[in-house]
């Protein structure tokens, strides 16, 4: 990847859903809306009600790839752990929540330790903080 990744420029897109299909299934929602208001037929209704679960299940897999990334993004950061923390902290890593995880994974090897000490300490309101305290950033090039 040509940019190098941090904090400001993290977040991944993917433009087949995020600028084609999602922008595609709201303009068809809201075309069936005003079909609905100006014919009120069964027809009408029953192309909403098709417009509106075409909508949920567009939601609904991205859910689920998200999901299923933040278990693998779990497994991978636990493997990490076991390599880099000392025993202790280690076992004290597993009470992190997965979000924690998922924004420490952004941490050098080397100040990773430090992040989760202050994780599990509670120096941390929100997984934006755990973020935005990362010095050496570790970007993840592979999520979508």
């Amino acid at each position: 990847m040509a940019e190098t990744q941090d904090y400001q420029n993290h977040t991944r897109y993917f433009p087949l859903v995020h600028f084609v299909i999602t922008p595609l299934l709201f303009i068809n929602l809201i075309w069936q809306i005003v079909d609905l208001s100006r014919f009120k037929t069964w027809d009408e209704a029953n192309d909403l009600l098709i417009a509106v679960v075409l909508m949920l299940m567009s939601i609904a897999a991205r859910a689920q790839a998200m999901r299923a990334q933040d278990r693998v993004i779990r497994l991978e950061e636990r493997l990490r752990y076991r390599e880099i923390l000392p025993n202790d902290l280690f076992e004290r890593s597993k009470s992190l929540r997965t979000g924690q995880i998922i924004a420490l994974r952004f941490a050098s090897d080397e100040e990773l330790p430090a992040l989760i000490e202050k994780t599990l300490n509670g120096e941390f309101e929100k997984t934006k903080d755990i973020k935005q305290a990362i010095k050496n950033w570790r970007g993840d090039y592979l999520r979508v």
